[in-house]
């Protein structure tokens, strides 16, 4: 089949839609995507790279192919220049990672085809098109054209000779040259601002079917899980100076029955689950609400820990409000604490319109939430900023880079390792256990650590 298909006039492969070749058909072959792996597709790689000339362009188009079946392209194929994988269900940027994850992958590959591909679809249709020929450009460094379209190339030209470099002095400013201002709000009243916010969280932390009536019937709600310990936050070691913070767990947050966390820089996040964890509608948000931990606001009696932000901003016709907040919730029963970022889209409540009728002043258009590791309220503190927190762990962090160094691993093995252990500030060799059980995936790691990090000793942490 391999051989049939080829033009070597214009060293030119077509392997597009197997499944109807006549060989496969005489035979009852199950070629990739209907049947074959990752195993059958290298097979027909390896044939490819035998043939004479080598071959410069290979459609695999319309074969039902996913990343898995590419694993082997680079190995056989590594001087290809032109591909396409058109109408294969290609759903995330992780389908691509085979073939255009690292720099030396695909290194002369000139033009790629990705039209009516899942993934491709779905960035134009949510107006993301420029980013996504970014992304495809900063993963194929050589690629020309895409989708039949060119690329920008952008290049850096300079006829002068060089002269020597200039030294530039080390920063050593302790502070930005402006302050930090406090909470900004123009274009509403302060008043509807807080008390929209005090009875908003009081329902969420105590009856959250009580919120139906203020979200508008086509209203989108979604919330997303920043799993990383914030830099300033692991430096200053707040996740054990904390008393409760080690009974917190991120399972019930990134896995329940509501769906769970819609966070998309997560390349395993794909286009079904993209749509079932957006919730449209009063009804659907209660149920995706009700399935996430309870939690206690405290807006009212600590209001330093809280920084709010509310302008108008243009909404068809006319205008909506955007109201940003940033603080902390302590998480029940287990009384740890995380930080969070939530950001509403407001309308005036219209006349005899539910939420009118229930005393609320507006109604919730959009409402998104981020969670994320505890980091302290000073980040927003009124005054000179800061340039970096005090370094309180740095003698353990360079502890954790000299043991690490002295391992028998790989480069991008001993990055997770010190990875793992500024997230977890667990010792070297309990970091490495830790990564081996999950396949070094650094998410699937931390996410077991949170879970059995109550049963570990004292000495298996920095």
């Amino acid at each position: 089949m391999v051989n049939k298909r080829y033009d070597p006039n214009t060293r030119f492969l077509s392997l597009e839609a197997m499944i109807d070749d006549e060989v496969v058909k005489q035979h009852s072959l199950t070629p990739p995507g209907y049947g074959g792996d990752s195993r059958t597709a290298a097979v027909i790689f390896k044939l490819a790279a035998q043939l004479k000339p080598e071959v410069q362009t290979l459609s695999l188009a319309n074969n039902n192919l996913n990343g898995l079946h590419l694993t082997y392209l680079d190995r056989y194929l590594p001087k290809l220049r032109n591909l396409s994988l058109q109408g294969n269900p290609l759903k995330t940027w992780k389908d691509l990672d085979a073939i255009g994850a690292k720099k030396d992958k695909m290194k002369h590959l000139r033009e790629l085809v990705l039209l009516g591909t899942p993934l491709r679809d779905m960035e134009y249709k949510n107006g993301r098109g420029d980013r996504y020929r970014s992304e495809i450009a900063r993963r194929f460094l050589t690629l020309e054209v895409l989708d039949s379209e060119a690329i920008t190339q952008i290049g850096f030209t300079n006829d002068s000779v060089p002269g020597p470099t200039p030294v530039v002095p080390k920063p050593n400013a302790t502070t930005f040259p402006c302050e930090m201002g406090a909470s900004f709000i123009t274009g509403v009243d302060g008043v509807l601002v807080s008390n929209f916010l005090f009875r908003f969280f009081q329902l969420f932390d105590t009856q959250r079917s009580g919120l139906l009536d203020v979200y508008d019937s086509q209203a989108n709600f979604s919330y997303c899980c920043n799993t990383s310990i914030p830099a300033r936050a692991r430096i200053e070691n707040l996740h054990n100076a904390l008393p409760n913070q080690r009974k917190l767990s991120w399972e019930p947050w990134l896995s329940n029955s509501g769906g769970g966390s819609r966070n998309l820089s997560r390349p395993q996040v794909g286009l079904d689950k993209m749509v079932e964890v957006l919730h449209t509608g009063g009804s659907e948000i209660m149920k995706a609400q009700a399935a996430l931990p309870m939690t206690k606001h405290d807006v009212q009696g600590a209001t330093h820990k809280f920084v709010v932000d509310a302008f108008p901003v243009q909404h068809r016709e006319g205008n909506a409000l955007l109201l940003t907040l940033h603080g902390e919730f302590m998480e029940m029963p287990s009384q740890g604490i995380r930080s969070f970022d939530r950001s509403f889209v407001l309308l005036p409540a219209p006349d005899g319109s539910k939420a009118k009728l229930s005393g609320w002043d507006v109604v919730i258009l959009s409402d998104q939430l981020t969670i994320r590791h505890y980091s302290n309220s000073k980040a927003w503190q009124v005054g000179p900023m800061l340039v970096q927190a005090e370094a309180k762990s740095k003698t353990a962090q360079k502890s954790a880079e000299f043991s690490a160094s002295s391992l028998p691993l790989h480069d991008v093995q001993k990055n997770l390792v010190l990875q793992i252990c500024g997230r977890t500030r667990l010792n070297v060799n309990y970091a490495v256990e830790c990564l081996n059980g999950n396949n070094w995936d650094l998410e699937r790691a931390t996410a077991n650590f949170e879970q059995v990090k109550e049963t570990l000793p004292k000495d298996a942490f920095l």
